[in-house]
This record gives structure tokens, sequence and C-alpha cells, in this order.
């Protein structure tokens, strides 16, 4: 009888006694790997031959083991890394903040310590079953929604996938810049030969080489035998650069090299080989900025650019946010066998309302949570604010009370008063009000009925304000295409 594999889990805390405890109690029913710190996880991860399916973390790591950051900073590494990989936060900075903001990062639970081991092993388990419904799903690539942002990226998507050249995909972290590059492989002409994808920001900077290009027996310590890269595994596939600003700059020649004429060598080796391997990279960060500031080759950038897509921010969608959460909620119910919960209308405005900082991935997350608490409930917005990130929020939303909003408006008014001489609330709300005009203007393209809609005033009161700036000598300030002064 063959023994079932055991899922890798990753523990991370810098608590020697708790690692051994959880290792004693969790190693029956998972392969389990012990770090305590970020340093030390970037180390083993270097050395595994496949991410672990689950990690558990603690936030408050070395250097600043009574602070959160770099537990932060963990998550996004891993997600970075394995954007599949199931996350639970395991911490004694068990504040709602921190919570929400773990989760938006892109980890699926916030455990208080001290917590029972057989908790956090069913737990674990359960979170197995969770499988990633953003990539490989339906029809069309899985790219669900109906505004004209998401009909725009199929059209271009459609209008792309079957060049030989390569792609740009541009696009917020959590937005599925990878389902696009799928979608783009899955409607070429290529679908039947493998989709090949690297994270560059994944892997040591001394490994990107061989990784790409492969290497010869003896190129390098521990290089024992020869063996291709993925360029020439790609073949006359897909290759997916994830992260590819993260690139280092050595080696953005050597990749410009090869999407120019397909040629590449394996390090060690001088005989030259050819890949015909369509690329498609991506990047959360703007690139343009990165040539300004020497980190990356314009060259490069402009080969890679050929065709760039754009993919929108989950706030950007509208009513997208809602077929997002039908698909999510009915896929995740299936999966864990309950049915599946609603929203009431309060509820159902909030989700509406809120900016979903960590886009697609965020919202997936929450709606994991919300069958795991909630299944076949109606759930209120008290519950659903429970698991949003409202930190993230520039302002409340409406009839939701945000105390440390208000805590920081009190804190910037009492400074306010403190330095500023001859304070006039009269100007200081009229500022605050042809702020929120202007925006209007500026989200409507100047259209005046329809930004007063959004004011909630009447078109003849927003003109007659629009009057009162003019002449107030504000007009002076920036102006915009929409600008008040006009």
């Amino acid at each position: 009888m063959v023994e079932k594999t055991k899922p890798d889990l990753l523990i991370v805390d810098d608590d020697p006694l708790i690692t051994d405890t959880l290792n004693f109690v969790l190693s029956r029913d998972f392969s389990v790997y012990v770090a305590e710190s970020r340093a030390q996880v970037k180390s083993l991860l270097r050395q595994l031959d496949n991410p672990p399916q689950l990690a558990l973390i603690d936030l408050g790591l070395p250097p600043t083991p009574h602070r959160p950051d770099e537990g932060f900073r963990l998550i996004s590494d891993l997600i970075a890394y394995s954007p599949g990989m199931k996350i639970v936060v395991l911490s004694g900075q068990s504040d709602e903040t921190n919570a929400r903001h773990a989760r938006t990062l892109g980890a699926i639970e916030f455990v208080a310590k001290p917590c029972e081991p057989e908790t956090l092993k069913n737990l674990l388990l359960s979170s197995l079953s969770i499988r990633d419904a953003e990539i490989g799903a339906a029809a069309e690539g899985g790219l669900l929604g109906r505004s004209l942002l998401m009909e725009k990226l199929r059209q271009q998507i459609a209008q792309f996938a079957n060049a030989p050249f390569p792609v740009l995909i541009e696009g917020e972290s959590g937005s599925g810049k990878e389902i696009v590059a799928k979608s783009l492989h899955l409607m070429s002409s290529r679908a039947t030969r493998p989709f090949l994808a690297l994270n560059c920001a994944a892997i040591s900077p001394t490994l990107v080489e061989p990784t790409l290009f492969g290497y010869s027996k003896g190129a390098f310590t521990g290089a024992t035998t020869s063996r291709a890269g993925y360029f020439e595994d790609a073949k006359d596939s897909t290759l997916f650069l994830d992260e590819i600003g993260e690139l280092p700059l050595e080696l953005q020649a050597k990749l410009l090299r090869v999407l120019e004429n397909g040629e590449f060598q394996r390090v060690g080796e001088t005989q030259g080989r050819v890949s015909n391997a369509r690329v498609i990279a991506a990047t959360n960060r703007d690139m343009r900025q990165e040539i300004r500031n020497g980190r990356f080759r314009a060259d490069l950038y402009h080969r890679l650019s050929v065709f760039t897509v754009n993919v929108p921010a989950l706030r950007d969608l509208g009513d997208d946010k809602v077929t997002l959460l039908d698909h999510f909620r009915e896929f995740y119910a299936r999966q864990a066998g309950v049915k599946a919960f609603s929203l009431d209308s309060k509820a159902m405005d909030l989700w509406l309302d809120y900016s979903f900082p960590g886009n697609v991935r965020e919202l997936r997350n929450i709606v994991i949570r919300l069958i795991t608490k909630h299944a076949g409930q109606e759930v209120n917005s008290e519950q659903l604010l429970a698991e949003l990130d409202m930190e993230s929020m520039d302002i409340d939303l409406p009839g939701v009370a945000v105390a440390q909003d208000f805590r920081a408006l009190l804190e910037a008014a009492k400074r306010q008063l403190q330095v500023q001489k001859n304070f006039s609330l009269d100007a200081t709300l009229q500022q605050w009000e042809r702020g929120y005009v202007e925006a209007a203007l500026l989200v409507t393209q100047g259209n005046l009925t329809q930004a007063a809609k959004l004011l909630g005033i009447h078109r003849t009161t927003l003109y007659s304000r629009m009057q009162a700036y003019a002449g107030t000598g504000m007009d002076q300030a920036d102006k915009s295409p929409h600008s008040l002064a006009k």
C-alpha cells in the first residue's frame, strides 16, 4: 500500500517553544518546514523543489518582533512567490486592524494566540480544499464581468492572442494578470502546448540566469548535471515571466537578445541554442519610472511591450464586484458542500462602495471567510465590515461609522487650528465642498446633470456654486480639463 503524500506546511515563528510544539503536533498530518525569520524563509524556499501548499506565520518577526511590519512583508513575499499558497496568520498581535490588513495582503485567516493545535490542524486541513478559482476557470479564460473595461480587456486578448510577439501585462497586485496571460495562451494556436510560468521575484538573482537559460555540468558549484532552462523547455509554447520588473539589470541584455532573435546559451556553454517561445511578461510596477530610475532598460521595455494590456483594478469595475461575488460564492459553497450566504441591502451597498485594495484576490478571500463563517445565512453590514480593510478607505462609507477615520480628522483639525492664523471655518468648508464638486465633474467628464446627481444636489444648485467659486480666487488653483474656472 502506497502511503499518501502529506501536504507541505511552512511554519514561521521566532519562538522555538511554539515552533517545536506545532512541529510535534502537526507533523503527523503535514510535512513541516520551520523558519524563524523572513530571511530564513527565503533561503528555505530556494532549497525546495516546490513551494509549500500551506503557511502558518507569526506577524511579529525579527528584526521588529513587537511590530507586524515584517510579517506583512512575508505575506506579500509568499503570495508573490506562490499565488496559490494558503496562508494562515497565528499572532499575538491580534487587533482587528492587523487582521484585516493581513487578509487584504492575501492571508485566508487570522488566528489569535494562544490557539489549540487541534483547532489549527483542522483549519489548515480545511484550507486545502480551497482551490484557486481565479485561474483556468470557465469560458474566456475565466475573465468574469460585463463592464466596459472588462469587455475591452477581452477584445484585446482576442486581438493579441495569436500574434507571435511579446505582450506586457500591467496591473495592480491581485488584479488577475496571470489569468490574462493564460487566456492569451489558451486562445492562441499554442494552446495544446504547456504554459510555463516563472516569477522573477521568487528566485535568487544569482539563479535567474541558469533558471531561464539552463546550465551545463560543472558550470557552477552544485551543477552536478546539465539542465535545460525555461526558454528551452518552452520551445514553441508560451513562457510567462511574472514580476518582470524584478529581473536583475545585468540579465536584461540577455533577455533582450532572446526576444530579438531567439538565441541564447546555457550557463557554462558556448554552443548557441534557439527558442521560439512566445514571451508574455507582467508587472505591477510603473515601468517608465523604473527606466527613469535606471533600474530597467528602455530597449527591453519597448521590446516587451509590442502589445500592452492593462488589467483594471477591481475598484474601477462597478457592478462586476457583484458578478465576482456571485461566482466565487457559488463556487466555494459547492466546494465546501454548504449553502451560499447572501448579503442584506446595507451589506450589498457596503460591498459596492468598498475599494478592494487587494483586488480580485482579496475579494475571493473575503468570500471564502464568509462561506466558512456564515454559510446559508444572510450577512449584515456589521458582519461584512469585520472582513474588510477599512484602513485602506479614504472616506467613510455610507451608513458605516468608522471611528478611527473621525479621530484622524479630529487630529488634523487640531493641528490646523494650532498653527494657522486667522482660521476661517466657512473658507475651509468651502474648499472641501469645491473639492467634491471638482471630483464629480472629473468623474462625469464635465456633465453637469450627472455631476449634480452624484453629489445629491440639483443641477441649478451645482451651477450657482460653480459660479460662486469662480469669483472667490479659488480658480487660480491647478486646472483640470473640467476646471470650475472654465
